[in-house]
């Protein structure tokens, strides 16, 4: 059992000091995780990879929402999601009218979505929308674009974090992209002018 597993182990079972040695443990790793997020990011984005770090952080090991991870991978994960909704919600502040919201929107090509980085917060919202649609049907193609796309995961990351094998990654993967293309091709076709 690796100290992360221990430490959220403890974690689970309430030991208030376990939170402040995990941290350490983690920390390194998650900064990284975040400077590739962010790296994808417009010019100018405003969260800093520390910032996104901790209140990730936060979100998972506050005082009543912490635990319940089977292993490290899981945490990771774990943090994968708490990262992403934290750059969805701030995309989603960008986009308030007051934000600079009211200018016309501009769409990319949807063959090229999941191919470059993101960078418009509402094709990010576009994305997370159709992934909330995925993620009915298909839970864990939903979670392994969440961990490439929104957190720049590799392959071999990602299948370490889901617990598959990288080929069942990589066909997921290709599932999702052209699943994705498809439904944001047919949103955008739906929401044109007639």
């Amino acid at each position: 059992m690796s100290d992360v597993t221990r430490i959220l182990s403890q974690i689970e079972q309430g030991e208030p000091q376990a939170a402040e040695k995990l941290l350490p443990l983690v920390y390194d790793e998650l900064r990284k995780l975040a400077v590739v997020k962010l790296a994808q990011e417009k010019p100018g984005q405003t969260l800093q990879p520390t910032a996104l770090v901790h209140e990730a952080y936060v979100r998972l090991v506050g005082s009543d929402n912490g635990g319940g991870w089977d292993n490290r991978g899981h945490f990771f994960a774990a943090a994968a999601e708490a990262m992403r909704r934290i750059v969805v919600e701030s995309a989603r502040r960008k986009r308030a009218h007051k934000h600079g919201g009211g200018v016309d929107r501009v769409d990319e090509d949807p063959d090229h979505v999941l191919v470059t980085a993101p960078g418009d917060p509402l094709d990010l919202l576009a994305v997370h929308e159709a992934l909330d649609r995925m993620a009915e049907n298909s839970p864990r193609r939903a979670e392994l674009v969440k961990l490439r796309y929104f957190l720049g995961c590799t392959m071999a990351e990602t299948a370490q974090i889901l617990g598959i094998a990288q080929a069942t990654a990589e066909e997921d993967w290709t599932y999702a992209k052209a699943w994705l293309r498809r439904h944001l091709r047919r949103s955008e076709e739906n929401s044109a002018p007639r």
